[in-house]
């Protein structure tokens, strides 16, 4: 095996690596193209016999996987200038809170991270927000009540779009902070499955207020 490294003269620095099997009955080259600071690609090509199907493919999803990583991690790291521009992704309070269990820890995780990171917080859930009197054709798609992530981290929240799937997007502006996070009163009320099949105990409601704005209205269930 082969092992080439070698760094572009570009204006923006590249890394090159190359894999080569000196086997040469069968052959396989993979490369990877790291471009400083934000940008990951992969170049893949190898002959039958080296590869059978299944390895292909699982070199592919891991070299796509590292791509998303990277991509996410760009999101995290990158400086965010002051803005008045926020972003958000919506769906129906049921989804969002009650049946998309995962959302719950990417949430913890990332606001685990900012403690370690000494950031401020810059993502809020919001529950039946003003903002969406705004966008009329987001609404009339809409089940209510409605719940919404909201960050000045663009990038972030095209991430968590591609993660949740079943959401809606869009961004606006606000002057401040209070009127980007305004909401209306709700109530929340979620039914208790009659049978819980699931390996672990499930999530108990009220979980999500650690993440909803100072002096928010909702009314528990």
């Amino acid at each position: 095996m082969a092992v080439n490294t070698i760094f572009s003269s570009s204006p923006s620095p590249t890394l090159l690596s190359s894999f080569s099997n000196p086997n040469p009955s069968a052959s396989l080259s993979l490369q990877f193209s790291f471009s400083f600071p934000s940008r990951l690609a992969l170049k893949l090509s190898a002959s039958p016999p080296y590869l059978s199907s299944k390895k292909s493919f699982s070199v592919v999803k891991a070299a796509s996987d590292a791509a998303t990583l990277t991509e996410e991690n760009n999101a995290e790291g990158a400086p965010h200038p002051a803005s008045n521009r926020y972003y958000f992704v919506v769906a129906n309070a049921k989804f969002m809170l009650d049946e998309e269990e995962h959302f719950k820890e990417l949430l913890n995780e990332r606001l685990r991270m900012y403690g370690e990171r000494n950031k401020e917080q810059d993502f809020w859930l919001v529950i039946e927000p003003k903002f969406l009197d705004k966008f009329p054709k987001i609404t009339s798609r809409l089940k209510r009540p409605a719940v919404a992530l909201v960050s000045t981290n663009g990038p972030w929240i095209t991430f968590m779009k591609l993660r949740l799937d079943r959401v809606l997007s869009e961004s606006y502006e606000a002057d401040t902070l209070e009127e980007a996070l305004a909401s209306n009163p709700a109530n929340l009320e979620f039914e208790k499955p009659e049978k819980w099949v699931a390996p672990y105990p499930k999530y108990e409601f009220g979980w999500w207020e650690t993440f909803l704005p100072p002096k928010s209205e909702v009314a528990r269930s």
